[in-house]
């Protein structure tokens, strides 16, 4: 493990319906979640999926790399920008991609994770320290 070394790129995407889901399974049933009319009323351009719900997809990166949610340590992110979700079934592509920031003399890495959405930063700072697996 070097820095500077990519993990797989994640793409995911991130329909009303797979909101409505993650609203039942999180009980955030803010209506800027599925609510077209109040999300224009409080000034959003839209639908926005759940910042949580991006935080998680971004989780996700790391721990398919790793093969084991067990070896993600720490992991912290900021919401920088929301993600539109459009009627329809295209809804949004959310894109995830991660780099080896820093490798720690106890076997930790410090991952940067990067998730894009209409070609813009969604999260801010978003970093994931794990434990790699030996082989």
């Amino acid at each position: 493990m070097n820095i500077g070394d990519e993990i797989p790129a994640l793409e995911v995407r991130l329909t009303r319906e797979k909101l409505v889901r993650y609203a039942g399974a999180s009980l955030d049933f803010n209506p800027i979640h599925w609510n077209e009319r109040f999300a224009r009323e409080v000034g959003l351009p839209d639908i926005i999926a759940h910042g949580m719900l991006t935080m998680a997809l971004a989780a996700r990166l790391v721990t398919e790399w790793l093969g084991d949610p067990g070896l993600l340590l720490e992991y912290s992110a900021r919401f920088t920008r929301p993600v539109v979700v459009p009627d329809g079934e295209d809804g949004a592509v959310v894109g995830f991609a991660g780099k080896v920031f820093k490798v720690h003399d106890d076997g930790t890495v410090l991952v940067n994770i990067t998730a894009t959405f209409d070609g813009q930063t969604v999260l801010g700072k978003a970093q994931a320290l794990v434990r790699v697996p030996q082989p």
